[in-house]
This record gives C-alpha cells, sequence and structure tokens, in this order.
C-alpha cells in the first residue's frame, strides 16, 4: 500500500471509530505495560477491540489487553489505546505506529505516552515515575523512512522540542501540588525482547540516556511528524543496580511495579488533562 492509499485508509479507519459519536477526541493516550487500569477512569461511551477494527495490528503481550476506548477523561475527550504493538512482536513501524496516525484522523492535539522502564541513572529507584525531557532512537529503522506524505508532516521533522516543555512544566507542578515524587530524563528505545545487559545499560548511560524500554520513541517520532503535542513518563521497574547485583529481572515483576505506579501516574495524567 502506498502512502497515499494508507493516508485514505486511516481517514476510513477514523471513520469507523467514530461512527455512532458526536464528537471527536482531542486527547490521545497509549497506555503501557501494567498500565491498562488507567482505562477504569474513562468515562467511555465507546469500546472496540483491536481485533473488530479493520486493518489494526493485535496485542500478542501479557498486560496489553487490546482495546480502544473514546470517552471522557478529566474534562476532556480521549481516545485511549489499552495495549499498544512492539517491534519486537514482528510488526514493522508502519503497523507499530499505525493507531498514532489513526489517532490524527480522529481528531487528537496531544498524545500522552506511558511505558515501564529500566532505569540506569543512579538517582532512580524502582517505583519512580519519569517524565521523558528527550529520548534517544536505538530502533534499527525510523518510523518516517520511505516516500514522505506532507499531508501528515514535513520531510525532515526537527526533533528539537520533541516532548511539551509546557506539558513537562504543568506535570512537575501538579506532581509537587500532589506530593508525587518525580524524576526526568531521557528515555532510549530500543528493539527488545531480550531485557538489557549489565553492559548494554552501562552503555545506554554513556550515551546520555536515564532509563530504557521497548517502545514510546516510533509513536512519539510519528506524532510529533504530524504536529501533535507529546508528553511521556516512564515508570521505573528494575535498574541497572538490580541487574549487576546477579539478580534477574522478569515480565511480571515489571507489571507488578508498574501496577504499583498506576494511581499517581492516573492521577497526574487526569489533572494534566484539566490543565490544558
Amino acid at each position: 500500500m502506498n502512502r497515499n492509499s494508507m493516508i485514505e485508509n486511516y481517514k476510513k479507519i477514523a471513520d469507523f471509530i467514530l461512527k455512532g459519536l458526536d464528537y471527536k477526541p482531542e486527547v490521545g493516550i497509549v497506555l503501557g505495560s501494567g498500565l491498562g487500569g488507567l482505562a477504569n477512569n474513562i468515562v467511555a461511551d465507546k469500546i472496540i477491540s483491536y481485533e473488530d477494527i479493520p486493518d489494526f495490528p493485535v496485542s500478542t503481550v501479557e498486560g496489553h489487553d487490546g482495546k480502544l476506548i473514546i470517552g471522557t477523561l478529566g474534562n476532556k475527550k480521549v481516545v485511549a489505546m489499552k495495549g499498544r504493538f512492539h517491534y519486537y512482536e514482528g510488526y514493522n513501524m508502519d503497523m507499530v505506529t499505525f493507531p498514532i496516525r489513526v489517532m490524527k484522523f480522529l481528531g487528537i492535539n496531544f498524545l500522552f505516552v506511558s511505558n515501564a522502564a529500566g532505569g540506569m541513572n543512579p538517582e532512580f529507584n524502582v517505583g519512580d515515575i519519569m517524565f521523558i525531557r528527550d529520548h534517544i532512537n536505538h530502533f534499527p529503522v525510523n518510523p518516517l523512512v520511505g516516500v514522505n506524505n506532507t499531508e501528515l508532516g514535513p520531510r525532515f521533522p526537527d526533533m528539537s522540542k520533541t516532548y511539551s516543555k509546557e506539558l513537562i512544566q504543568k506535570a512537575k507542578e501538579i506532581a509537587k501540588n500532589k506530593n508525587i515524587p518525580f524524576q526526568e530524563g531521557v528515555y532510549i528505545g530500543s528493539t527488545g525482547p531480550t531485557l538489557e545487559t549489565p553492559a548494554e545499560y552501562k552503555m545506554f548511560r554513556i550515551w546520555g540516556a536515564d532509563a530504557t524500554g521497548m517502545s514510546t520513541v516510533p509513536e512519539v517520532i510519528v506524532a510529533h511528524h504530524m504536529g501533535i503535542k507529546c508528553f511521556g513518563m516512564s515508570v521505573i521497574t528494575n535498574t541497572d543496580k538490580h541487574s549487576e547485583e546477579d539478580g534477574t529481572t522478569t515480565h511480571d515483576e515489571v507489571q507488578n511495579v508498574a501496577e504499583t505506579a498506576e494511581p499517581k501516574m492516573t492521577l497526574l495524567i487526569k489533572e494534566l488533562l484539566l490543565s490544558i
């Protein structure tokens, strides 16, 4: 499928999703590992399984339910992905970022992304929430590789202000007012599905990263390409300290830590929505 026909497909799928609704969502939310419970706070007008949406990918990872929820959170109309898609699942970058393209045609102006991440910053501890200030793309391909369609965005998008400084500042103020401890840092995204070796943790830290994961970067690149303001949060579910102590990390542990941090992230997102 060429890029022009893909745009027509995005529009067709957006029309399918919006059928029966009398509004368009303003904010898109991507819920990462163990963070799907935030969806319970959305006053839903429509819930659609991914498998029921034409041409939509399907989640294959535990902790990613695979549902699109449209409704109200805070005082905003939102569309939330309860489960995302990863490059390691075998999807190409067009499919990994497919829902973000569709969200643009649903009407969103803001994208909030969350993820579970491993921490390299020595000041980080398990359970910390990190506001993403910037990212490093360590995936083997950029999602914008290929013919560019100017209806979506420019051929060479500037990436110096990828994460909205305004939204980060508001999030910091909310966290301080609600007594929620937070960190701020750089997220590096890579393919997985293996968790990082101790040497990889050290390398990523030397490169300037504070936390690492297997998602978020492609989604944010595509959203930023389309002029959508982005805000990202990571839950630090494990650290390189644990790795150096001959410990091991399992996906269950990652989910458990993320679920423990979920109420704080839910409060932050709800308050942030009220502020924009």
